[in-house]
């Protein structure tokens, strides 16, 4: 048994908003795990499945909403900083250290999609995040860059007038991330990120799917996996489907990483079957407990 608990911590200035997740009869202190959610999701999606999956085996689990997402403050509303997001995570590790019910040399930390990039780049220089995991893991600027970088060069210049815009008080553009509708032509990735967000399957009010549009310039700058050598020796795991467009982040990312860096793919799996089709979560639940288990022993 598991309670889930709101609670609140500061990053940067900001009220973070999570959902502490805890085993109702384990002795403590216990391992603890932080969760990230995807680019423009919230807590309560994804993140939240795998934090009681995680929750159930013995560890105490922290999802929480992103700087300017969701429940957690900050202006403009939307605006993905990987920087920030980066510093959230080194936040939540401060929080849960504080804790009386955490060991705080059993911290691990867990990543989702967008996160699974963020992630990564926190612990490189963050030792207390003793080991280090992503289910579809991605570098959020590549899904702009990579497909239309003359595109993504317009967006940043757009980004810079934006700002000017802003600090004259005018509406803070937004870029969506997905389209309002999806037919037969649309990519079969787009199509699979729209059966998650914009239907019953997962849909949320606070998952408003766009973001602001002066994200890009700071998603210009940023790059998730440049540096992940340096989590060695602490280890790094990468979950992903083997029909996963974004497999190759993860890929790249592990060879990169050394010898403590391994790749666990899930046979059938798409990116968007890791954050909440049964048969593939499952089989990444199983394994992420293996993982944490060993390197934050109960």
């Amino acid at each position: 048994m598991t309670t889930r608990t709101e609670v609140r911590f500061t990053s940067s200035g900001f009220q973070i908003a999570g959902h502490l997740y805890t085993p109702t009869d384990a002795e403590r202190p216990l391992p603890a795990i932080v969760v990230g959610h995807p680019m423009t999701g919230v807590k309560e999606q994804t993140a939240a499945l795998y934090a009681q999956r995680l929750a159930d085996q013995g560890f105490i689990t922290l999802a929480f909403d992103a700087a300017y997402q969701g429940e957690s403050e900050g202006e403009p509303r939307g605006l993905e900083d990987p920087f920030q997001r980066a510093e959230d995570f080194r936040n939540a590790v401060t929080y849960l250290s504080t804790r009386d019910d955490v060991d705080p040399e059993r911290i691990g930390v867990l990543g989702i999609c967008a996160s699974g990039g963020y992630v990564p780049f926190a612990a490189q220089t963050d030792h207390r995040m003793k080991a280090v995991a992503t289910v579809s893991g991605a570098d959020a600027t590549c899904f702009f860059r990579v497909p239309d970088p003359e595109g993504f060069t317009k967006l940043v210049d757009q980004a810079g007038a934006a700002r000017t815009a802003e600090a004259k008080g005018e509406q803070v553009p937004m870029v969506p991330v997905l389209p309002d509708s999806v037919d037969a032509s649309t990519p079969k990735a787009v199509a699979e990120f729209f059966d998650y967000y914009k239907t019953p399957r997962a849909q949320h009010p606070r998952s408003i799917g766009k973001f602001a549009l002066r994200s890009v310039d700071q998603l210009e700058q940023f790059d998730a996996y440049a540096g992940v050598a340096k989590i060695a020796p602490r280890p790094l795991l990468m979950i992903a489907g083997t029909e996963a467009e974004t497999k190759g982040f993860s890929e790249g990312a592990v060879a990169a990483g050394g010898v403590t860096a391994e790749l666990f793919e899930i046979e059938g799996a798409t990116h968007v079957d890791l954050y909440d089709v049964d048969q593939y979560v499952s089989q990444a639940a199983e394994k992420l407990n293996t993982f944490f288990t060993k390197n934050l022993p109960r």
